[in-house]
């Protein structure tokens, strides 16, 4: 880690609202499109996707600066593996604050959520594993690691924000599981018995798909792209010095 970052206070914050975030937006919509198009499943999942992008693109240009917007333990543990290689991205206990952050920061989401809509908060029944599902979370997650880190190895880092929330919103539609991608986000959205939420029982077989997934975007990271180890510090999108004001 360099030393012009943030403090990690400062980041896990960031990386604890930009989840919550991105969890209330997935989830409100997904209430919202119920609420909107009973019945429509299809119409249902293009507005939950639209509101994704959005607001995906959106947060990632809000945190980034502050602690690179991974909102995803997967994309916090690759870069934590890449920098072992170039003593450069995330420590380890960087690692474990960020994944809690993100962890809690979903959870948050939900219930924030929720609350919106005036539901109560209660665990999903929405089973998720199948096969395919589960075939879909290696695809969705193995494509978005090698996205954002292909991005930070081409000097591409600012295009980070469409293109992420681009891909998330196509593989709405292209992968079976509707791509969740992302382990932090998948525990949070237990907490939802609506379009968005999936049952505990799903969520653990769906967590191994994305840590595969996360394997397989990284062996072909290192493939294609032999120098990203150096640039672990870049991603999501490369943590400034201290923000313009402390």
């Amino acid at each position: 880690m360099t030393s012009n970052q943030p403090p990690l206070w400062r980041r896990a914050v960031a990386e604890l609202l930009g989840t919550c975030l991105l969890v209330s937006i997935v989830v409100g919509s997904g209430i919202a499109a119920q609420q909107l198009s009973p019945g429509d499943v299809g119409l249902q999942l293009l507005q939950n996707s639209t509101a994704t992008v959005l607001g995906l693109t959106v947060l990632i240009l809000m945190f980034g600066p502050v602690s690179g917007a991974h909102f995803n333990p997967a994309v916090s543990l690759v870069d934590w593996l890449l920098g072992r290689r170039s003593g450069s991205g995330l420590t380890l206990p960087e690692l474990g604050v960020y994944t809690a952050a993100q962890t809690l920061g979903a959870i948050g989401g939900s219930v924030l959520a929720n609350a919106m809509f005036d539901m109560g908060t209660s665990v999903s029944t929405k089973e998720r594993a199948t096969a395919g599902h589960l075939l879909g979370e290696v695809v969705a997650t193995a494509g978005l690691i090698l996205l954002i880190f292909a991005l930070a190895a081409t000097s591409r880092g600012a295009l980070a924000a469409p293109a992420v929330g681009a891909y998330i919103g196509a593989a709405y539609w292209f992968t079976s599981s509707t791509s969740f991608a992302n382990p932090a986000v998948t525990v949070g959205r237990i907490f939802s018995d609506t379009f968005a939420g999936i049952a505990p029982g799903s969520v653990p077989p769906f967590i191994i798909a994305q840590l595969f997934g996360a394997a397989v975007g990284l062996g072909l990271l290192l493939l294609l792209f032999p120098a990203a180890a150096r640039i672990a510090d870049d991603v999501v999108l490369p943590r400034s010095a201290e923000p313009a004001s402390s």
